[in-house]
């Protein structure tokens, strides 16, 4: 899943080749994604995109109104890529080709939408192909007035690397959520905007913190949270600064240091690393830096010794 350091790489990437295009149709082949019915996909065909944002894991592309609208009315194509979600540029026009179960294939998955630029710009006929792999299907598209109409946009928390965001705004975020198990507050996108599985794992491996913790904490704890929140994510931006979308899942893999890495040695300390697996994620932490040593208990393997 794409996390608040990918997706403002790809808000990067896609801003410096779609702003200033007209689009000449959005077609949606995946209709589960499309979460909204007003106004209509076909609203945004002729319009100018004017600009790439995000909100937390949200891209965010404003489009222009046409001529005969009413004036200042624009309209935002919003997308939350969800777990296998993602987005290839396409430099021409599109080819359709076969996937599985018969539905066309865009390469990195099935094609649930595609984006077509109209033919003046440069390449013409260009534009995006957004998939998504695997039976489970969370991609979820939506056309809208304003950002603040998509219910996860409204209810996003605070943006960690705002500069409005301090130290004294965490810390009263962890006073507030008490015992609740600190992996969890820091994923949890009404509290903290952007944050996922991946990068929670390692702002915790990075503050060598278990991810069980309380988030009622220490100062010092506090702190040294919230100073291996900022290095993690201006670290893994850093990492992705002008890479396109192609490059940015290989760059997130290699960058992490326990996320994804069960079984191998810790970079720090060179324990092994482990897991604990839920019914639908999994989590990744060194015993050695983050739990004195101990190993979790992972829940699935304790079901299955009962």
């Amino acid at each position: 899943m794409p996390e608040l350091p990918e997706v403002y790489a790809l808000v990067a990437d896609l801003g410096a080749r779609l702003v200033g295009r007209t689009l000449e149709r959005f077609d949606v082949v995946s209709f589960a994604a499309l979460k909204t019915f007003d106004p209509p996909t076909s609203a945004l065909a002729g319009r100018m995109i004017v600009g790439v944002t995000r909100h937390g894991k949200f891209l965010d592309l404003t489009f222009t109104p046409h001529a005969d609208s009413s004036p200042g009315e624009e309209l935002h194509l919003v997308m939350h890529l969800a777990r296998a979600g993602w987005i290839r540029w396409r430099e021409g026009p599109p080819v359709v080709k076969p996937g599985r179960g018969g539905r066309p294939g865009a390469g990195s998955g099935p094609l649930a939408a595609r984006l077509v630029l109209d033919e003046s710009g440069d390449p013409p006929g260009s534009g995006l192909d957004i998939t998504e792999a695997g039976t489970k299907k969370s991609l979820a598209i939506y056309v809208v007035r304003d950002p603040n109409d998509v219910p996860g946009i409204a209810r996003l928390g605070p943006n960690p690397l705002d500069p409005t965001f301090t130290l004294d705004q965490f810390a009263g975020i962890l006073r507030a959520a008490g015992r609740a198990q600190i992996k969890g507050v820091l994923r949890n996108q009404s509290v903290i905007a952007g944050i996922g599985n991946a990068y929670s794992d390692e702002i915790l491996h990075t503050a060598k913190m278990s991810p069980f913790k309380p988030a009622a904490m220490a100062d010092d704890e506090v702190e040294r949270l919230y100073d291996a929140m900022l290095v993690t994510l201006r670290g893994a931006i850093e990492r992705s600064d002008g890479l396109a979308a192609s490059e940015l899942k290989r760059e997130k893999k290699l960058g992490l240091q326990v996320h994804g890495r069960t079984g191998e040695a810790c970079p720090v300390c060179g324990d092994t690393v482990r897991q604990v697996t839920y019914a639908d994620s999994s989590l990744q932490y060194c015993p050695t830096c983050q739990t004195g040593g101990k190993p979790l208990a992972d829940r699935v393997l304790s079901r299955l010794l009962k």
